[in-house]
């Protein structure tokens, strides 16, 4: 599963693989980009820690959702 990063930027927000140079995906908005997930990570695996506009995480989304391990049993 990829790690991915959605976190604010002097410009903006980018969505940047973890260990990555370069961001995946830039929007203006934390909304517009949190919004375009679902269609980025079609077809993928991945965990995106969504940061606040202070750095800290506000939360964390895997995608496709029948691939968070908290819903597993145990």
């Amino acid at each position: 599963m990829d790690n991915y990063h959605l976190s604010p930027t002097a410009d903006g927000w980018e969505l940047k693989k973890a260990d990555a140079e370069r961001a995946a995906k830039r929007a203006a908005t934390k909304q517009e980009l949190v919004g375009s997930l679902s269609n980025f990570f079609k077809g993928k695996t991945a965990s995106v820690k969504i940061h606040k506009a202070d750095g800290t995480i506000e939360e964390e989304r895997t995608y496709p959702r029948s691939a968070d391990p908290k819903r597993s049993k145990g």
